[in-house]
């Protein structure tokens, strides 16, 4: 066969895959926050001004469920790669490789995560993450980001990852970037959950969602993008990991474009449905080792 003839078609093939694509995107830009250990048991009563506007502009659910245990590296690897433990292998609070053989691997060694398959859809996206919980980084298939780093000791420097993400945005304007705070977990790991502590911590991260918000509309994305609150586990007392559902109940939160202004929605919803979400947001096939279900009801 003639080699032109080979070119022009594989061409020809990319160029329509590309247009398919972007045809089927609901909007140009994702930006997920993360607050782990953030519970759904105390939405209502928290003072969180920025999330609670989101969740009046867009859709959320209370009871998105954590996959077991109800721990960190588990849950935020079943949020990025669409499925649990029993098929990406990552099983611990603090796993950094699978305890168990990833059912599949892509080329990156990693089970496919919602950042390689954006990655392989859209070659030249920008797509980020940022953190403060060093263990994120073993969750998000690095090698498909263009920019992920941790933020200086959150302790210390409280204000720091915020700042990042904020710069990030208005200087990148990312497809794709996921900001992923450490608290309220460590507070409820030192005070408590359900604290006085607690609550005063919830309303300083609303206050870092709000500057995110405002460099989102700095950077002249906000109006193309898609914004979503999450959390990997609650928690009870001062620990997590069981099977309570102040444990196990999270936030799930979605405004932004082409997302219905249409409140509480009643589906049932799992961690893992958050990569089909994103993945649907962005007109991608999710893999077919992927368990999770696109929350399609709150797309316009």
């Amino acid at each position: 066969m003639n080699k032109r003839f080979v070119l022009a078609m594989v061409i020809a093939l990319f160029t329509l895959s590309s247009a398919v694509f972007a045809s089927n995107r609901k909007a140009g830009h994702v930006i997920l926050i993360g607050l782990d250990g953030w519970g759904s048991y105390s939405v209502e009563k928290a003072d969180m001004p920025h999330v609670k506007k989101l969740m009046q502009e867009g859709a959320y659910t209370l009871k998105k469920r954590s996959v077991l245990p109800s721990s960190s590296a588990v849950n935020w690897a079943s949020m990025f790669m669409g499925a649990g433990p029993e098929l990406h292998g990552y099983t611990d609070w603090g796993s950094k490789t699978p305890e168990l053989p990833s059912r599949v691997v892509t080329e990156n060694n990693i089970f496919p995560t919602i950042f390689g398959l954006l990655r392989k859809a859209d070659p030249k996206a920008e797509i980020g993450c940022l953190y403060e919980w060093d263990g994120i980084k073993y969750l998000v298939d690095t090698l498909s980001l263009n920019y992920y780093e941790q933020s200086p000791d959150y302790t210390k420097n409280p204000t720091a990852l915020c700042d990042m993400a904020c710069r990030y945005i208005k200087d990148k304007k990312p497809v794709l970037a996921a900001v992923c705070f450490d608290n309220p977990d460590h507070v409820g790991h030192q005070d408590g959950h359900n604290t006085e502590a607690y609550y005063a911590k919830l309303n300083e991260l609303d206050a870092y969602i709000g500057k995110i918000i405002a460099a989102m509309k700095d950077a002249g994305i906000y109006d193309d993008s898609v914004i979503i609150v999450t959390s990997d586990h609650g928690g009870i007392d001062k620990g997590h990991g069981g099977k309570s559902m102040m444990e196990m109940e999270t936030p799930f939160i979605i405004a932004g474009k082409n997302i219905r202004k249409s409140g509480l929605f009643e589906e049932s919803m799992m961690q893992f449905d958050c990569a089909s979400t994103i993945a649907a947001l962005f007109g991608l096939q999710q893999p077919q080792v992927w368990i999770g279900r696109p929350m399609s009801q709150v797309f316009r």
